[in-house]
């Protein structure tokens, strides 16, 4: 890793440990949590958190398909519309096709506006076609950014197999850890405190320009390694 973005990711995690017990979104409280694009990496995040204390508003193009699910995970769980889980969320997570992240930018900007986003969605040209080669020369950190304008995004869970991030939280002997990166400093805190609740480890690689290192195909784009792990193997790319 080099100097600066190792002094950059210090930095952030000294400020993290320091005032995160002091800032808006309190460790102990539970978070009201949107979900736009409900599938198996939604699915199984919204069970996580409904298991952490969470409350979770489940979304997809079809929420009617989702009723049974919010049913099965309780009182704490909801199912509806796109715009009504943005407008539910203190945080987000977008989890859709890499295509759709223009139009839901666009449709609910004044929802997402100021609010933490996670953003798990991968560009990937055979299914999103050529906008997904400029994100991807962008690096998608940076795209979704400037997709979803006025949100305060952060990358997290895009290269864990989804059935790994189903089956194996809080994996033994060593938990997996799940590469994060944000220009916002509350933002990563509480895609930490997430990742926790969920029961994997994260780890801060850096800037929404750095996430271009874990984007699918590039060396940090792993799903399998414990938090110790992957920050030798950032030494070793970085």
């Amino acid at each position: 890793m080099t100097l600066r973005l190792r002094g950059f990711a210090a930095v952030i995690s000294l400020l993290l440990a320091v005032f995160g017990g002091e800032r808006a979104y309190a460790q102990s409280e539970p978070l009201k949590i949107g979900i736009i694009g409900t599938g198996r990496i939604g699915g199984a995040l919204a069970r996580h958190w409904i298991d952490a204390g969470h409350e979770v508003f489940m979304s997809s193009r079809n929420p009617e398909q989702l009723q049974g699910l919010a049913d099965e995970l309780g009182p704490r769980a909801q199912a509806g519309t796109p715009r009504e889980a943005a407008a539910f969320g203190e945080v987000l997570l977008v989890s859709v096709p890499y295509a759709a992240m223009p139009q839901i930018g666009a449709d609910y900007a004044s929802e997402l506006a100021g609010k933490i986003v996670l953003d798990t969605s991968n560009p990937v040209e055979r299914r999103d076609g050529a906008m997904a080669i400029t994100a991807l020369e962008k690096g998608s950190g940076v795209a979704s950014s400037e997709f979803l304008a006025g949100a305060r995004v952060v990358r997290a869970f895009n290269c864990i197999p989804a059935e790994s991030l189903a089956n194996q939280p809080n994996r033994q002997p060593a938990r997996i850890a799940i590469p994060l990166a944000g220009d916002d400093m509350e933002a990563l805190e509480v895609a930490q405190r997430l990742v926790d609740d969920a029961g994997f480890d994260g780890v801060v690689v850096g800037s929404l320009g750095v996430a271009r290192h874990f984007d699918l195909g590039q060396p940090l784009a792993r799903g399998n390694l414990s938090a110790e792990e992957y920050r030798a193997l950032i030494d070793e790319v970085l």
